[in-house]
Parts: C-alpha cells; structure tokens; sequence
C-alpha cells in the first residue's frame, strides 16, 4: 500500500509510541524522515535513532525521551499536507508557542529548524510543529 503523507505517519507513529510510554519506535526509513530525527535529536526532543538496514528501504529506529514520568515531546502537529502546502519567507516564520517549541522547515538548503532559517534569511515550506 502506497502512503500519500510519509512524514504526518513518521510523526503519528512518534506520537503515539510517546503516549502509550514505549521505550522506541520503528519508522520506514528515508532521508528526509532521517533529517527530520536529527533536528528532533539536535533540539533534545529525542534520545536518538539508529539506521536498521532490512535489505529494502530500511527502518528508523527511534528512542524517545522521557524527563521523570513526563515525555519530552508534549506536542507534534503536520502544518504542511499534500493537498494543502503551506510556505513561509524568512520574515513571516512562524513561531512555535514562542519560541518555546520548533517549527521543522523544507529549505532550498536542507531541512532546518525556523531559528536557524531565520538566521540563514531563508524562506520554505513549513512541515510540522514540535513543543
């Protein structure tokens, strides 16, 4: 079965896992979900992620984070979808519960947080919220 939103199902599997209290999650495996789990890594929202290598696409490996019984990410939110594009200038970025979460960013120059588009005046289009 062919998915239409790869990276709204890399963020529900995450968001689920995370509620039900799993230690880790299995996501298929590409290189822009593999972006998006370094920037979650970067920012502290994740303990980290491992590559499995299944002789077919790969799997992603995730291991969340916990702070006591309190998960790190409380929230996780698609901006972005197929049928609705959502794109943003360097001016506008929006900031996320201000500045206190991350808005993950599709760039001509990679995927990158809004601070640091921001800071490279770079605009692009707008995948997801994480606080």
């Amino acid at each position: 079965m062919q998915m239409s939103d790869v990276i709204a199902d890399m963020l529900t599997r995450i968001r689920n896992a995370s509620d039900a209290k799993h230690e880790s999650v299995e996501i298929p495996a590409s290189n822009m979900k593999k972006a998006i789990a370094d920037i979650l890594v970067n920012e502290g929202y994740i303990k980290g992620y491992q590559i499995i290598d299944d002789n077919k696409q790969g799997i992603i490996k995730v291991t969340l984070k916990y702070v006591g019984k309190q998960k790190a990410i409380t929230g996780l939110k698609r901006v972005s979808k197929p049928g609705l594009r959502i794109y943003a200038g360097c001016e506008d970025m929006p900031k996320v519960m201000n500045g206190l979460g991350i808005a993950i960013v599709s760039t001509s120059k990679g995927i990158m947080t809004d601070k640091k588009a921001r800071k490279e005046n770079i605009g692009g289009e707008v995948l997801a919220f994480v606080w």
